[in-house]
């Protein structure tokens, strides 16, 4: 089953924490990829819309890297806090 979003069909997805960071490919657009983040399987936000599916994938890969970065991180500080 394949989802949409804004004429863009969702072709890969991540799942990081309770959210997922997902691609979009819409054929014909100024900017056919984007890159955003989606919670909840319809609520998409902050779109990093590029021009080829390289740019797209690097923006996934740049976004699961923070985020987890960010994930250890926080989980470092409360085990250093206990």
């Amino acid at each position: 089953m394949s989802r949409e979003n804004a004429g863009y069909t969702i072709t890969d997805s991540v799942q990081v924490g309770d959210y997922e960071i997902v691609i979009g490919e819409r054929k014909g657009a100024p900017a056919p990829y984007v890159c955003w983040y989606c919670k909840d399987g319809d609520n998409y936000f902050w779109g990093d819309y590029c021009s080829t599916r390289s740019a797209a994938l690097r923006s996934l890969c740049n976004r699961i890297d923070k985020d987890l970065r960010v994930a250890e991180a926080q989980k470092t500080h409360v085990a250093a806090a206990r």
